[in-house]
């Protein structure tokens, strides 16, 4: 499944290019054994009439003719110097998640794995988070409620990689056949580039941010704004009562305010949740990409020792 999923990347994934599939497999006592995996095609605009619902049930069905592990147990999905936090993957996991409650994502970064360690991860929403996403109110007061935080939001699942034997052997004839000429290229600093991108993108989450902080700003302006609005005319229905009354009138029947002036609906606090994780995980890999060439200076370090 890991060599499937690394081989959909190679060559269909360009650049930022996300590719996702179907994961299949079955549930193990408290285990769930993902044995099998197909890509999601690439299809363009033109192509408005496909199905993807359609297409997963008709690969299912012959995979099952072919007696081969076919029940649906999630998805993967690769990612682009981790940016794979979004409101896309929430939904889809959900959507998978409501329907069978083992589903997992599985997350493959291509550029921490070309740095010499295969990144490969398994997430799943909180019990919590289902909750919220069954009711569809993401707003502040049930967020607040249900006490959800970006570090709550999604749980890892440890995972572990089994190979046959037959992919071993390919592996060991893969590595003899490594265009690595210099195995001491491994100790190479992970470069600029990298830690630059993901400065870069770490700084347009926090933009995005901040634009959400200034969204929520004007709303209490323009709360405030209406309290004294209602305030005022509050004032104004009374006086003019008191007058009505002095002259023998009967008072105004009273209004509801709330018709008068619609309360104003709190921004969505989902979108801040999701920036937030994402700042969270482009700290992580820069975080991981010192460490790393921090090992890999006291690694070079005591190599060339062991040579002297």
């Amino acid at each position: 499944v890991v060599l499937k999923i690394i081989k959909h990347y190679q060559e269909e994934g360009q650049g930022n290019e996300v590719v996702q599939g179907v994961l299949l497999g079955l549930v193990v006592d408290d285990r769930l054994e993902i044995t099998n995996c197909f890509p999601f095609p690439q299809h363009t605009e033109d192509d408005a009439d496909f199905d993807e619902v359609q297409y997963q049930m008709e690969m299912m069905r012959s995979l099952r003719h072919v007696n081969i592990d076919h029940l649906h147990v999630g998805w993967y999905q690769s990612t682009y110097y981790g940016s794979f936090v979004t409101r896309a993957l929430l939904d889809s996991q959900f959507s998978y998640q409501h329907a069978i409650e083992e589903s997992v994502v599985l997350i493959y970064d291509p550029i921490k794995t070309a740095q010499g360690s295969l990144s490969l991860k398994a997430y799943r929403l909180t019990p919590k988070l289902m909750e919220v996403c069954k009711e569809k109110d993401f707003s502040p007061e049930a967020l607040k409620k249900a006490n959800i935080a970006y570090e709550n939001m999604f749980e890892e699942v440890p995972i572990v990689i089994k190979n046959s034997y037959l992919i071993n052997v390919m592996l060991w004839e893969l590595e003899k056949k490594s265009a690595v000429a210099d195995r001491h290229e491994l100790l190479s600093l992970a470069s600029s580039n990298h830690l630059g991108k993901s400065l870069q993108l770490l700084m347009d989450r926090v933009d995005d941010m901040s634009q959400d902080i200034v969204k929520y700003n004007t709303y209490l302006r323009n709360v405030s704004k209406q309290q004294q609005q209602k305030h005022q005319y509050q004032q104004r229905r009374q006086q003019e009562n008191i007058q009505r009354q002095s002259r023998g009138e009967a008072p105004l029947p009273e209004e509801d305010i709330n018709k008068l002036f619609k309360p104003l609906q709190p921004p969505a606090r989902m979108e801040s949740l999701l920036i937030a994780g994402q700042i969270n995980t482009y700290c992580q890999n820069i975080k991981e990409f010192n460490a790393q060439n921090l090992g890999k200076l006291f690694m070079a370090q005591a190599l060339q020792d062991y040579n002297n």
